[in-house]
């Protein structure tokens, strides 16, 4: 089976764009992967697509992946969707991984694509809540704030965890988003500003809630073979993880955890023959607090139940022992459902290759990403490593 690299990786700005069709911020982080490529690549050496999308409005629920593809000029080249909700294009990569490793691509272009600000509040609420379980949770009225806010009344009834360690975690994805041009809310919070922000669902904050966001994100895979025709840098694909999980919160055995993430963890881990040790610093998905600090225990860099003092300690921040999101998260940088999972390689990729400018950590060699849909009903891992490591 041969290897995988990633030679290239783009997105767009996150944010509110009217201005801008699902196709032409596709189009950005497109432009941006190929630009990335450090000795260029040709467009015509895409053998496929893979993209990530869950159709918010319904702007293109038929075929997308292939209205973007042939908008950017692959016309012809074999294009899969991918819909697995907030992790759609965590797959998408995950699925050009496979398809270099199997062998019947030598160059694929996994990406995603959302525009959410273009509906009215209700739509969206309809688009975010048909991720949920939907006889039991959506239409008895349940949002996905609530649906965190139970997991983290549940984390702090059993473990003491407290909305100030929730807030750390914001306060720092802040600190880290106002370094990252492409960044949503590119702007500094304090403690107090998390811990006293309008009560969005009991107990979690504005401030510990990602918004809702416009953006796309590319990522280019190639096989071991051609490697080398773009670049002497590779980032290798060290270790794929994915699980699924019942989608309903309230069919689950924990409240506390994310199983398909410990899953998910494991199961790249294993293929990289890595542990939690290795990871130099990583994105994980943080659409509200609570969901940051259930990762740092699913993907093992903490003891169960001890993610709140993890955080508080600031082993998480840039200059930490782990820095984690180190992009801004999906609470600074932003949300667009479809495209967060390639957003994190984009971030993982950019700092392996020592572009992450004022964000840039000294000298990492091994990144993970952390993608999940829904509230866990499903989740992809990602480890990556600099290649002079596997070498």
């Amino acid at each position: 089976m041969t290897d995988a690299y990633v030679v290239g990786a783009g997105q767009s700005d996150y944010g509110a764009f009217p201005d801008e069709s699902y196709r032409s911020l596709f189009a950005t982080a497109y432009e941006d992967a190929l630009d990335s490529v450090p000795d260029g690549m040709d467009p015509d050496r895409i053998d496929e697509a893979v993209v990530g999308t869950l159709g918010v409005g319904g702007r293109q629920l038929g075929l997308p992946g292939p209205a973007v593809t042939e908008h950017v000029g692959l016309h012809g080249v074999p294009t899969t969707r991918v819909e697995n909700a907030c992790a759609a294009s965590g797959y998408a990569v995950r699925q050009a991984v496979q398809a270099v490793k199997s062998g019947m691509a030598d160059v694929v272009l996994a990406g995603g694509v959302e525009v959410m600000n273009d509906a009215s509040g209700d739509a969206v609420r309809y688009w975010l809540g048909v991720s949920g379980e939907t006889e039991w949770e959506r239409l008895s009225g349940t949002t996905f704030s609530g649906v965190y806010a139970q997991m983290a009344s549940a984390h702090m009834r059993e473990y003491g965890t407290t909305v100030e360690q929730l807030s750390h975690a914001a306060v720092k994805s802040h600190e880290n988003g106002a370094k990252n041009p492409h960044a949503q809310l590119g702007f500094e919070c304090t403690l107090e500003d998390a811990v006293n922000a309008p009560t969005v669902a009991d107990p979690l904050t504005l401030y510990h809630c990602c918004p809702t966001s416009d953006g796309a994100a590319a990522v280019l895979v190639v096989s071991e073979d051609v490697v080398e025709e773009f670049t002497d840098d590779p980032i290798r694909v060290a270790g794929v993880g994915a699980s699924s999980d019942r989608v309903g919160l309230f069919q689950r055995e924990t409240y506390t955890n994310v199983p398909a993430s410990r899953r998910a963890g494991e199961g790249a881990y294993e293929m990289a023959g890595m542990s939690a040790d290795d990871v130099d610093f990583a994105e994980v998905h943080d659409c509200f607090s609570i969901a940051e600090l259930a990762a740092y225990e699913d993907l093992g860099f903490c003891e169960q139940g001890k993610a709140g003092e993890f955080v508080e300690s600031g082993a998480t921040r840039l200059d930490g022992d782990l820095p984690v999101n180190t992009s801004g998260g999906l609470k600074s940088k932003g949300h667009p459902i479809g495209a967060t999972g390639a957003g994190q390689v984009v971030e993982v990729f950019e700092q392996l290759s020592g572009h992450a400018g004022e964000r840039q950590l000294n000298d990492p060699r091994v990144g993970l990403t952390h993608n999940v849909g829904g509230s866990g009903g499903a989740a992809v891992v990602h480890l990556f490593e600099r290649e002079e490591v596997a070498r």
